[in-house]
C-alpha cells in the first residue's frame, strides 16, 4: 500500500516522499513515517479487497460538514451516476475507541455504516466529526 508520509507538507511533497507498507503496516520502502491515517486504509482494504484506492482530506468544507453529523443526500443526476443514494455518514466514535486505537477504529466505523453493501456502490463516506473518505478500483 503506497501511502503519505506523515508531516510532509502537499505543497513540498514529491512522489519518491510517498512510504509503501505491507498489509500489517510495517514500512517496505521510503524514509519517512506513513500517514497517521494508515490504520484505517489498512482495514479498508482488508475488509474490501475490491478496493484499489482510498483517499481522504480534512479540506475546510468537508470537515466542517463532518461536524454535523449528516449524511450527503443525493440531489443530482452527476451524484447518482457515482453513488446509489446518499452519502452516507457515521455514527460519532466513543471516548473509548477515540482514546484506543483510534485510527483502527476510524476503519471499524466505516465498515459498520457500510455494512454488507458493496463499496463500489457507495464510493465514499463521511466520517463524524473528522471528513470524508473515498475510494474506488
Amino acid at each position: 500500500v503506497v501511502i503519505k508520509p506523515s508531516g510532509v507538507a502537499y505543497e513540498t511533497m514529491k512522489a519518491a516522499d510517498m512510504v509503501v507498507v505491507d498489509m500489517s503496516g510495517k514500512v517496505v520502502e521510503g524514509e519517512y513515517r506513513p500517514s497517521s491515517d494508515t490504520a484505517t486504509h489498512l482495514e479498508l482494504y482488508r475488509r474490501y479487497p475490491s478496493l484499489g484506492g482510498i483517499v481522504h482530506t480534512h479540506s475546510t468544507h468537508a470537515t466542517a460538514w463532518a461536524q454535523a453529523g449528516l449524511a450527503i443526500p443525493a440531489l443530482g443526476t452527476t451524484h447518482a451516476d457515482y453513488f446509489f443514494g446518499d452519502i452516507p455518514c457515521t455514527r460519532g466514535l466513543s471516548e473509548e475507541e477515540v482514546q484506543g486505537e483510534y485510527e483502527l477504529n476510524t476503519g471499524k466505523v466505516i465498515i459498520e455504516t457500510l455494512g454488507n453493501a458493496e463499496p463500489l456502490h457507495t464510493p465514499g463516506i463521511v466520517v463524524y466529526q473528522h471528513g470524508p473518505f473515498a475510494w474506488g478500483k
